[in-house]
């Protein structure tokens, strides 16, 4: 009776490694035919003068990490007829400035997906952790205010601001050929915070009359989040943020090759 246990164990032992052997070697065979790179451009930010691009690395069924690089060149804001008609003609200064105002920004990103389907390998719902770090600059920010004769001047103000964010991601990638994929994002909401300087220089000195003017202009700027700080020398006026930023992104495309 113990040499036909011992048996039927053995018997099982032997089926269960050789079950485990065959699983091991479908999941290699499955891995070696699947790309384990890929390289994507995101598409819908071309319309925003945005060129961004990512690198995934798949890791194996379940995990992928990849980094990120975006950059928008100085320049006008993007889509510039469509915030001047919301804008519209009630309110000049604000159209002023944002015709005047030049925007640029680069942004590095590193996130580590978890894909949720039976599939993998970079394919099917995914959740995302990431960090990001953003530099957002301009120039072109005018401010008048005026002077003891009652005659008006300009100064423009020009800086940058640096944020750090993390968030969540959650998206589906899809392959749509041997060599194409497709990575939607569906939602992405991330919370940081950043700060930066803008500040200008008149060509002569200010009186405490228009420094205090120029002070009261820089006051009245407004700023959908955080905080600031004004500060006007006889020569010069600046503005330092501090932003608080808790936003979502919404159905962002990616196109990329395996």
């Amino acid at each position: 009776m113990k040499i036909k246990i011992f048996f039927i164990a053995a018997a099982l032992t032997l089926c269960t490694v050789a079950v485990f052997a065959q699983d091991e070697k479908a999941e290699k065979k499955e891995k070696s035919e699947q790309p384990m790179n890929i390289v994507k451009v995101n598409l819908t930010a071309l319309v925003l003068k945005n060129y961004s691009f990512q690198y995934e690395r798949i890791l194996n069924r379940k995990f992928s990490a990849a980094i990120g690089f975006r950059t928008m060149p100085t320049g006008k804001l993007p889509l510039m007829s469509t915030i001047e008609k919301i804008v519209g003609d009630s309110d000049p200064e604000t159209k002023d400035q944002i015709a005047n105002f030049n925007f640029g920004n680069t942004a590095f990103k590193a996130e580590l997906r978890f894909y949720a389907g039976k599939k993998g390998y970079g394919r099917g719902f995914y959740l995302a952790p990431f960090y990001q770090n953003a530099t957002y600059k301009g120039n072109g920010l005018k401010f008048t205010y005026e002077n003891n004769a009652n005659v008006s001047s300009t100064i423009s103000l020009a800086g940058e601001i640096k944020s750090n964010t993390f968030g969540l991601l959650m998206g589906v990638q899809k392959y749509l050929g041997k060599h194409i994929s497709l990575d939607l994002w569906i939602l992405g909401p991330h919370y940081g915070n950043g700060k930066g300087d803008f500040t200008g220089t008149s060509t002569v000195p200010l009186t405490s009359t228009e420094q205090a003017d120029l002070k009261q202009e820089l006051e009245d700027f407004d700023m959908p989040f955080g905080t600031k700080k004004i500060t006007v020398y006889e020569k010069a006026g600046s503005i330092h943020f501090y932003v608080s930023d808790c936003r979502y992104y919404l159905c962002a495309v990616r196109s990329g090759n395996r």
